[in-house]
């Protein structure tokens, strides 16, 4: 079995594809690690040194601004080990972006965005301070709003996933606990659904995994798509 690929992995086409070559995740976030150690990957760990910095009133369409920043952590990651050693270049680098959005439009990911009802959505992204996140979270209690989250390897295939959040109709002392905390600094939206952040939440609709990081089963579902549509996929 290769080093990348660890023990309780289901052998099916895509995990036996990747079998010997070199998985990259272009992120240092455990949560992601966690969640593809779970499902049987072991990437090497290259965080990306892209400066996320694309202004997001340059996309039409918000969507597309996790997209374009997930594509240049991958890019990135992946040109910089090439230059380093070309003959060891990665045969797949997943890389990932993490939104929140406020106004949440349904989720079914077999609907066209361009035919759902607009919305006027509130992009939120890592606190900038505690003021920051309590406002954050008072402005979604009792309500709801979805991650977007966007994985693509370097060949620069994509998924959009999308789950949405019910936040309850908590009191705002318990808000404000949570904030005091200080769990949900570093985390797009401001909270942690799988740690202390859980007790805000009442329930979801779609994969728990994309909000804690990582789409799993719609990443999973994407390579065996790949294999089944190019058999020349991943080979030498």
């Amino acid at each position: 079995m290769s080093k990348h690929i660890l023990p309780h992995a289901l052998a099916v086409p895509a995990i036996k594809k990747l079998a010997g070559k070199r998985i990259v995740l272009a992120s240092n976030s455990p949560r992601r690690r966690e969640i593809l150690r779970t499902f049987g990957l072991e990437p090497d760990i290259v965080p990306s040194t892209f400066e996320e910095n694309l202004p997001v009133s340059s996309f039409a369409n918000i969507h597309e601004y996790p997209v374009a920043t997930a594509t240049h952590k991958a890019v990135e990651v992946y040109e910089r080990l090439v230059e380093q050693d070309p003959d060891h270049a990665p045969d797949l680098v997943i890389a990932a972006d993490t939104v929140v959005l406020t106004h949440a439009q349904p989720i079914t990911s077999d609907t066209a965005y361009s035919v759902l009802p607009q919305a006027n959505q509130e992009l939120l992204e890592k606190p900038e301070s505690k003021a920051d996140n309590l406002r954050m979270l008072l402005d979604v209690n009792g309500g709801v709003l979805f991650p977007v989250l966007t994985s693509p390897g370097y060949t620069i295939k994509s998924i959009d996933e999308r789950t949405l959040v019910y936040f309850a109709d908590n009191p705002q002392h318990v808000v404000k606990a949570y904030v005091d905390s200080e769990e949900g600094i570093d985390r797009a939206g401001g909270f942690a659904i799988q740690g202390l952040g859980g007790i805000l939440i009442r329930k979801i609709e779609g994969d728990y995994n994309n909000v804690v990081g990582f789409p799993a089963a719609s990443f999973f579902k994407l390579l065996d798509l790949l294999v089944e549509e190019d058999p020349d996929f991943l080979e030498i």
